[in-house]
Formats: C-alpha cells, structure tokens, sequence
C-alpha cells in the first residue's frame, strides 16, 4: 500500500508528522482517529482529526496536498455509510424551529 507524510494541526498531535496509509483513490481518509488509552484502564478517548486541504493551487493548478486539523467537536458515529439518499440522523438540527412551535414572521 502507498503512504504519505501528513501533517497534524492541533489537538495533543500538534506539530507531527505521521505517515498516512492511502486509499484507492489516492488520498488519506478524510477522518483520522486516533485512540488514547485512559491512564485508570477505563475506556480510551478517541481524537478526531479531519482532512482539509493545505492550501490553495498554485500556478499550475496542482492540489498542495492534505493535513489534518483536530476535531474536538466531533460526535460519534454509529458506524454506518451515509449515503445521499440515506435519512438523516436522528437528532434536533441547529437553528431549526423545535416542534409545535410556529416560526415568528411579523419581524
């Protein structure tokens, strides 16, 4: 398998640079998470890391390359694919009018 140097942004990995395993297409995975096993022997954290680009194109218009940024607001995932045409999680949605409740129009 191919690997590529990446860097890390943030978080306890601030600073370093690991190698990254690459998948078929030929970029890293778009999160990273790394376990941290707690100290008492209870359950690991997990640090979240998230791909952004490095930068912008240059000239010549070729991608600068990846790093990851920490995620500390990262929720847990159930696991599953998420595809477009999938329902979406279950859970209230940020700035939406809760239920019953009409939304204020007179301004």
């Amino acid at each position: 398998m191919k690997s590529q140097d990446t860097a890390f942004e943030g978080g306890p990995l601030d600073g370093r640079v690991l190698p990254i395993l690459l998948g078929p297409t030929g970029h890293p995975p778009k999160t990273y998470k790394v376990p941290v096993p707690d100290a008492a022997g209870g359950p690991p954290t997990v640090l979240v890391y998230r791909r952004v680009s490095r930068g912008r194109p240059g000239k010549l218009g070729l991608h600068p390359g990846w790093k990851y940024e920490y995620d500390p607001e990262e929720k847990p995932t159930d696991g599953r694919l998420r595809w477009p045409w999938s329902k979406p999680a279950a859970g209230p949605v940020p700035g939406a009018t809760p239920q019953g409740k009409p939304e204020d129009t007179d301004g």
